[in-house]
């Protein structure tokens, strides 16, 4: 039986952690560093670190604070934030990044996918899905980093997801855009949708409000993994007494 992962994911912006309700009104909620380490000790399985004003900048994810993470924790962990090349992947990866995370640079080439995966392997090429429903449709978004630059693609989600798969990404992250920061639960809906189609690891993003929303979201979803940031940062609730929860219902996890 496949262990379930809890994730917190850390949005950076410049040299601090922040959170806001649906991309908007960031506010600041820590040290990068500190944080990671405090996520670790607390028996994360892994961290994600979002730079959110990477791709609307035009920058890449700044690789200071890259290294002094693989230094104070010894846990898997995935970088994202601009990332449009191969070299820009090496430089990530050779600091000490587990994996790396691309969104819109995908979007935009999709060809990179298959870079990425041929040369780093596919375990390490993580895909990002930034979701809202347009008309009925569950449509992906780009350069989600800043409200101001943020825009419908037009693309379907279940067909980007087919695609994606078939360059060689090793990993999903789907990302219910509406759900973000409002402690409603996951779109447990949307990630039923996707399901049929999905046959790489998929991890739920968005709405995480309470152990009881991570219990839903792995007992009615095949998803490997369920992220989260603010329930988190702002000590709502701890990685181990979610785990103890869904250890008791009987959702295989690792304490």
């Amino acid at each position: 039986m496949i262990t379930k992962r809890i994730i917190p994911c850390l949005d950076v912006k410049g040299d601090k952690v922040v959170k806001g309700v649906r991309f908007k009104n960031h506010q600041i909620v820590g040290s990068i560093v500190e944080l990671a380490k405090k996520y670790s000790n607390d028996g994360a399985d892994e961290l994600v670190f979002y730079d959110i004003s990477a791709s609307s900048e035009g920058s890449l994810v700044n690789k200071d604070w890259v290294s002094q993470i693989a230094d104070v924790i010894n846990i898997p962990f995935c970088v994202a934030g601009g990332i449009k090349s191969l070299d820009n992947a090496k430089q990530i990866l050779s600091l000490g990044a587990d994996k790396i995370s691309i969104n819109t640079p995908a979007l935009d080439n999709p060809k990179l996918i298959k870079e990425l995966s041929d040369e780093f392997g596919s375990q390490c090429v993580v895909i990002g899905m930034d979701i809202q429903h347009i008309d009925g449709q569950a449509c992906l978004f780009a350069r989600t980093g800043s409200e101001k630059t943020a825009y419908s693609t037009g693309i379907k989600a279940r067909d980007w997801l087919l695609q994606i798969q078939e360059l060689g990404a090793g990993e999903v992250v789907v990302n219910a855009m509406g759900q973000d920061g409002v402690k409603k639960g996951y779109d447990i809906e949307l990630l039923q949708s996707l399901e049929d189609v999905c046959s790489i690891p998929m991890i739920a993003s968005g709405g995480a409000g309470g152990p009881l929303d991570f219990i839903n979201v792995f007992e009615k979803t095949n998803v490997d993994g369920a992220l989260a940031a603010g329930i988190f940062h702002r000590n709502e609730s701890s990685i181990i007494d979610i785990k103890k929860s869904l250890k008791a219902n009987q959702i295989n996890i690792r304490i």
